[in-house]
């Protein structure tokens, strides 16, 4: 047997020995609630939800349209896309009486954008316990029209409160539902009604 064939055989077990162990994880718990966490959520992730929010002083509305994983694989970051318009207006009082302005895009926060998301859940170091994160991470298409102050359309590493084939709740964003700082969006491909 010549030298070579010998060495050969000789690391092809070790390589393969290599190859076949399985990954050790820092936090194997984890790892495991967020293999979880994207197997149950993911799927219903997928598609297109909106928020509006109307009132005297500001009209605010947001689409989002989440796709697969990457290649399908599940815990590989999905991609999105989305589109926002917020206007805002003001109550002035000219010759003594109370008027609203006109609406006015809030600046360098209007427009389309992309990128992408991840479900982890996370180990609160303080508590002991978790809690599942939705992370978005998103920059404006165009960002020659907008404000170069504001680029990022999303950098969000929010709480995901609820998520059902009808309704997505996680905290942050820029409009809340109510007192709290909850984000309450409905499954439909809507558009902005102003």
């Amino acid at each position: 047997m010549k030298p070579t064939k010998a060495l050969i055989l000789f690391l092809a077990p070790l390589a393969l020995a290599a190859c076949s162990s399985d990954p050790e994880w820092a936090d194997p718990e984890a790892h495991e609630k967020t293999m979880e966490l994207q197997e149950r959520y993911a799927p219903l992730l997928v598609g297109t939800w909106h928020v509006e929010r109307i009132g005297e002083k500001q009209r605010y509305f947001e689409k989002l349209t989440f796709s697969d994983s990457r290649n399908g694989i599940v815990g590989s970051r999905g991609t999105f896309s989305g589109l926002r318009k917020w206007q805002t207006r003001q109550l002035v009082t000219i010759d003594g009486e109370e008027r609203y302005t006109d609406w006015q895009d809030v600046e360098g926060e209007n427009g389309t954008f992309t990128g992408t998301w991840q479900l982890v859940w996370e180990r609160n170091s303080s508590e002991g316990d978790g809690r599942n994160i939705l992370s978005l991470s998103a920059s404006f298409d165009d960002e020659t029209t907008l404000s170069q102050l504001y680029y990022n359309a999303y950098s969000l590493y929010a709480t995901l409160y609820s998520l059902t084939d009808k309704s997505l709740c996680f905290s942050g964003g820029f409009v809340h539902n109510g007192e709290n700082d909850e984000t309450v969006f409905t499954r439909d491909d809507a558009e902005p009604s102003f």
